[in-house]
Order: structure tokens, then C-alpha cells, then sequence
């Protein structure tokens, strides 16, 4: 088999087309071939190719990569041989075929993230997902230097979900120009919106791969409004050639995630009809289905919306997320509840204390939580340009604030529960705090910002447990002496984010 691979690549190579003899699964499958570049190959060319395993099909469209190159990207998703052909209406792109194998993925691959079981997410291979995210709005276009320094502060294993922006961003503390543009021509004066800068989607690319790496999403805002260059005003035509181009891209990168904005109500020149159309085609064109979500600024988008996989929220009120999971019946994520900082900005200056709490009370509410950080090195008070400010949730870098290891202390104690955990109804008695319960197994409830002396719990009667204190500022967990059964009165330590967890003892 091996030696026939080989021959296969020799054969290609000889037909202007050069492409793997094998891929893992969920990785990234590329052909790639020479073509010319007459014309304006962007719209021009049309380039796509079937992928067949004898039992399913997948059709795939094609890019123009720019020098005459143009490629193909597939991400298998079932192991075995495959074949493939190429259709174009350039002469020398059509009709190339070609063969692979796909082998089983290694023990780090789990493939994209899915929506399981209506309310929660999991990998492809079915390992639990449970999204802690990050917003950089701007950081894959400050350059290598910082961007690199981005990631070392991501390996600590803080997050594994990071919003970040296609365009560039322009807002306080995002003046700088970027080192890339998305289209050919002179900034903020004459784009030529029909021709890609294939140079800056392929730095995207590069830090999507990175992200990847370190077993992190990459939640890829489609459009967004805070925009100098023209790029939100962009005409539906021009817009749908883009989303098809990034659909070609970025697709086959198995950590991807679409949100069709950041804000969308905030985007004066789209329309209700204009966001519905690019859900729709995102859910047609993208061959992985991968997740989908809408951003909200004031006016929250209709998260009924069958085409959305996830309900993405802006609003600080986590605790409600047990109630958004009943109205709409899907994962809920609270991607701005505010930010840790010490900007002038009332949604910028949360204390690293109320920002953990707002996690924990997502959390125990049945929902997810992202973070963000605003610390101003200089003068937070002082108001002025502030194009240079290095602040994390504009252009990455270091993080200033508290919040981070104690939100990586709740993601562990979620990862380390024994499934998903779901929200407690009790319509018996008023509770003061939110709660999580796994069965009758496992049961974690949450005092929110209350430091009460003392608890009584309603635990099932036919079955003990051990305690543990949690204290999500501390990050310590605590054995409590004793067993407890039915109604229990457990002492509390009198601080602030405090929990129990309770798991069933097992004879």
C-alpha cells in the first residue's frame, strides 16, 4: 500500500498537483496545484473537488492562494481510503484525481468541538467539552513578537476558547494600523474588495494552527463594527465572496468556530434579513458544520434560530443562564459578561472577584462563561489616544489580572466531575444559591458572593456522601469530617465564592 501512495505522489507531481499520500483524521488534507493567474483568479476560477470513501461524499471548494497556486482543504472525518477529483472551469486544474489514506487519530486529537445532547458540547470522538474562553479581539494582526508572547501566556492553560476578529479592529486602544490587509489596494482610501490579500488570511491561519496546538477554539468573528477601512459597510456581493473565501480557508482547520459577529446590532448598514442569509450560508456551504453563533450588543439576536448550534451572549447577568437553556434549548455562553480591568469604560473595570463570581454563577446555572482583561498600564483615568496601550482583550500579550487561575480552578473542578452536570429545580423551598447535580452521584452548589455561617442541604435519604468545601478565590477544597444524608446542616467558612461538593460514597 505504501509503495501505490508513492507512486500516486510521483503521478500528481507530474500533473501539476502535489497532495499527501496520507492525513491523520480531523487534520488537515491540502492539494495543491499550479494554475495561472490571469484575470482576477478570485472570481474568475471556480475550483472545488469530491472526496468519496465508496460510502460518502463531500464536495469541497477550492482558493486561489496567489502566485498561481491554488488549493484544496479537507478534513476527513472517517478513517480509511479515499479519492479524489478536482472540477474547475480552468483547463489545467480539472479533472486531477488522486488517492489517500486516512489514519486514526492520535491520543491529543479529538477532533471539533460539536453540540451534544442538546445543551452541552463534546468533541468528535465524544470526550466533554466545556467551553472557558478568552476574548483578543486584535491579536493576530500586532505581529510575530507579540502574538508569540500571546501564546506562551495561553499555554498556562487558562482558556480553551479564544474570540478574535477576521477584520481588524479600530476602537480605544486599537489605533494602530495592522501589519496585513484583507484586500488588494490603498488603505482606507481605493480596496479593491474583489481581490484577497492571500498574505493576511494566511497569518490567521497560522495563528489558528498555533491555537490548535495548545487544544484551544478559535471563535472566529466573521464582521464586527468597529471598523476605519470600509470593511462593515462592505455590499452583500462582496460579502458573500468573502465568507466563501474563509469558508474555503479556514474550514478544514478542525478548532474552528463562526460567529457571525461581534455586536451585530451594532452594524448599522446590515440588515435583520442580511444576518439570516449569512447563517444560512455558513450552514450550507461549510462541509464540517462546524458551530455557529450570533454576537449581540443591546438587542439580543432570535437564538431560536435552528442554524444556530449555540446561544453567544452579551450580558452580565450569568445567573440566568438556567432559564436561556429551558427558553431555547441550547448551549449557552456568556461571551461578554463584562471584563477584569480598570478602564474608564463601566463594561471594562470589573474586579477579579466579581469576575470568578459571575463564572461560578454561569456555571452552577447550567451555562458557560468567557473572559476578558482591560488593565490599563498607564493612567486608567486619563483619557486620551491610546493607540499603544498593550491591554490583553485588544492585542494579547501578558495578563495583568487575578481572575485567570482561579477560572482554570473551576474549569478542572467541571473537567473532573463524573459527566455533565445539570442545573437543580427545586420547587419545594427557596434557594440561596445555584446548584449542579450529576444524578444522585454528585452534587455541587455555589453561595455566590453570600459568606453565610452555616447550610442546610437536601440530600437524597437512601444514600451518603462526602463533603468538600470549595473556595473559588482561595482555590483550596477542603475535606468536611462526617458523612451526610437527607436534610444536613454543613458550617461554612465565611467567605466569599464559597461552594460545597458533595459525592456519593460508593461501598
Amino acid at each position: 500500500m505504501r509503495t501505490i501512495l508513492l507512486l500516486v505522489t510521483v503521478l500528481l507531481s507530474f500533473l501539476n498537483i502535489t497532495a499527501q499520500n496520507q492525513v491523520e483524521r480531523w487534520r488537515i488534507y491540502e492539494i495543491v496545484l499550479n494554475g495561472n493567474s490571469k484575470g482576477n483568479p478570485f472570481t474568475d476560477v471556480q475550483l472545488s473537488a469530491k472526496f468519496s470513501n465508496g460510502e460518502q461524499e463531500k464536495m469541497v471548494s477550492g482558493f486561489y492562494d496567489g502566485n498561481g497556486i491554488y488549493k484544496i482543504r479537507f478534513m476527513p472525518q472517517v478513517i480509511g481510503s479515499w479519492t479524489f477529483t478536482t472540477s474547475s472551469n480552468l483547463k489545467s486544474l480539472n479533472n486531477k484525481k488522486g488517492k489517500f489514506v486516512c489514519f486514526s487519530n492520535k491520543v491529543n486529537n479529538h477532533g471539533p468541538v460539536i453540540v451534544k445532547d442538546t445543551l452541552n458540547f463534546s468533541y468528535s470522538d465524544n470526550k466533554p467539552y466545556f467551553p472557558f474562553g478568552t476574548t483578543c479581539y486584535a491579536w493576530v494582526h500586532q505581529g510575530d513578537s507579540l502574538a508569540e508572547l500571546t501564546l506562551k501566556t495561553l499555554s498556562n492553560g487558562y482558556f480553551n476558547k479564544m474570540r478574535m476578529c477576521i477584520f481588524p479592529k479600530d476602537y480605544d486602544w486599537n489605533k494602530k494600523e495592522p501589519l496585513l490587509y484583507p484586500f488588494e489596494g490603498k488603505a482606507l482610501a481605493n480596496w479593491d474588495f474583489s481581490r484577497f490579500n492571500p498574505a493576511y488570511f494566511q497569518n490567521i491561519e497560522k495563528r489558528i494552527a498555533q491555537l490548535d496546538s495548545l487544544g484551544i477554539e478559535a471563535d472566529l468573528i466573521v464582521f464586527h463594527p468597529y471598523d476605519r477601512w470600509g470593511f462593515s459597510k462592505m455590499d452583500r456581493m462582496t460579502d458573500d465572496l468573502y465568507i466563501n473565501y474563509i469558508i474555503s480557508r479556514f474550514a478544514a482547520y478542525k478548532n474552528v468556530w463562526w460567529s457571525m459577529a461581534n455586536e451585530y446590532d451594532f452594524m448599522r448598514d446590515k440588515k435583520m434579513e442580511d444576518w439570516n442569509h449569512y447563517i444560512q450560508l455558513f450552514a450550507e456551504k461549510d462541509p464540517y458544520n462546524h458551530l455557529r453563533s450570533i454576537h449581540n450588543g443591546s438587542v439580543m439576536y432570535d437564538q431560536t434560530n435552528p442554524l444556530l448550534t449555540h446561544v453567544s451572549i452579551q450580558n452580565e447577568d450569568t445567573y440566568r443562564a438556567k432559564e436561556l437553556r429551558i427558553r431555547y434549548k441550547k448551549p449557552i455562553i456568556y461571551d461578554e459578561c463584562r471584563y477584569e480591568g480598570n478602564i474608564n469604560w463601566s463594561w471594562g473595570n470589573l474586579t477579579a472577584l466579581d469576575m470568578v463570581n459571575k463564572f461560578w454563577r454561569g456555571v452552577t446555572n447550567g451555562g458557560y462563561v468567557g473572559h476578558g482583561e482591560t488593565y490599563l498600564t498607564e493612567n486608567p483615568i486619563k483619557w486620551g489616544n491610546k493607540s499603544d496601550a498593550e491591554m490583553w482583550w485588544s492585542k494579547g500579550g501578558i495578563l495583568r489580572g487575578q481572575s485567570q487561575e482561579r477560572i482554570k480552578f473551576l474549569k478542572n473542578i467541571l473537567e473532573s466531575a463524573p459527566g455533565y452536570l445539570t442545573p437543580v429545580v427545586n420547587y419545594d423551598y427557596w434557594m440561596p444559591y445555584s446548584a449542579l447535580a450529576y444524578k444522585d452521584e454528585y452534587f455541587l452548589n455555589y453561595y455566590n458572593m453570600d459568606q453565610p455561617r452555616c447550610q442546610i442541604v437536601n440530600l437524597p435519604k437512601n444514600s451518603k456522601y462526602k463533603a468538600e468545601i470549595i473556595n473559588g478565590w482561595d482555590m483550596t477544597i477542603t475535606p468536611v469530617e462526617g458523612e451526610f444524608s437527607g436534610k444536613s446542616l454543613i458550617q461554612l467558612p465565611q467567605k466569599p465564592l464559597t461552594a460545597i461538593r458533595f459525592t456519593k460514597i460508593v461501598n
